[in-house]
């Protein structure tokens, strides 16, 4: 079954290169398009995608505020792939923050923007660079810290954690480490349930807030 996508863009011409480079792919399929982050909810439950790939910066309800409402009235909601202009945008963040599970350059070549859809898909590693790590890292909070201590992670959890915060995937881990790749999902789950982390972006950044890992 192909990945497949709903874009939400407010550029029509945003909208038309995204599809063209995504409907290119025999393994990933454009089902919709939403000019603004107010439509979102609807069409997620009507269409059903695996991924929304979403502007940031909308005029009526922008990235961040669609991601939080997907999020919380849409059951098995989809992956969210922040689109935006600025890797360093305090705007991505936010929506990092708010749920969303990696970013994509607006300028991003076309093999890119595929990797990026087939990561977020798979959700086993991270679009995470450093400049929004050190943005994650000036954010650093008491809760994050608070979390990261009730969580009381074992020490190969501590080491999953780190490289989960690099954006290895769990192979990538497993090689790291040298342990089974099945191993090492059930350390990431077991981190994940312990943080109360939607997923690794939420759990990462709890990292980086705490304190736990550096952006360095």
């Amino acid at each position: 079954m192909p990945v497949t996508v709903l874009l939400v863009d407010d550029e029509p011409l945003v909208r038309a290169g995204l599809r063209a480079v995504l409907d290119s792919q025999p393994d990933i399929e454009v089902v919709g398009e939403a000019a603004d982050g107010a439509s979102v909810v609807p069409l997620v439950r009507q269409l059903r995608p695996d991924v929304v790939a979403m502007d940031v910066r909308m005029p009526l309800l922008d990235g961040i505020e669609a991601t939080r409402a997907v999020l919380r009235s849409v059951d098995s909601p989809p992956k969210i792939l922040v689109i935006t202009t600025f890797e360093n945008d305090e705007y991505v963040y936010q929506a990092l923050r708010a749920g969303a599970d990696g970013f994509l350059l607006k300028r991003a070549r076309p093999s890119e923007i595929v990797h990026a859809v087939r990561l977020v898909a798979e959700g086993e590693t991270l679009l995470f660079p450093a400049a929004v790590r050190s943005l994650a890292a000036e954010y650093g909070n008491r809760q994050a810290r608070a979390a990261l201590e009730r969580a009381a992670l074992t020490g190969r959890e501590e080491a999953v954690l780190r490289l989960m915060a690099r954006g290895l995937t769990n192979v990538e881990i497993a090689a790291d480490l040298i342990i089974g790749t099945e191993t090492v999902k059930s350390h990431v789950s077991a981190i994940l349930a312990k943080l109360g982390a939607r997923d690794r972006t939420q759990a990462v950044i709890t990292a980086y807030e705490s304190g736990f890992v550096s952006p360095a």
